[in-house]
């Protein structure tokens, strides 16, 4: 069963932690820090992680960087 996402497309959120790149963002350092803690930004999109059955949001934060993010790693603004 697919857990129902806890947030909207649309929604203004915060970055709850600091998000380092995982090699998503090749023009990027491995491990450089993408977005600081308290960052705001919106979801643009949502969409499921497979092997987890979670959902990932997809968050444009400052300098149109969208981000992929876990609902623990953002809040609601």
């Amino acid at each position: 069963m697919t857990p129902e996402p806890r947030y909207q497309w649309g929604q203004r959120v915060r970055a709850e932690i600091d998000l380092f790149n995982d090699g998503s963002f090749p023009d990027q350092p491995d491990d450089a820090l993408l977005v600081k803690s308290g960052d705001p930004g919106e979801i643009v999109r949502i969409g499921l992680h497979t092997e987890t059955n979670r959902p990932v949001y997809l968050v444009e934060f400052a300098e149109h960087r969208v981000i992929g993010c876990l609902e623990d790693e953002i809040t609601a603004l």
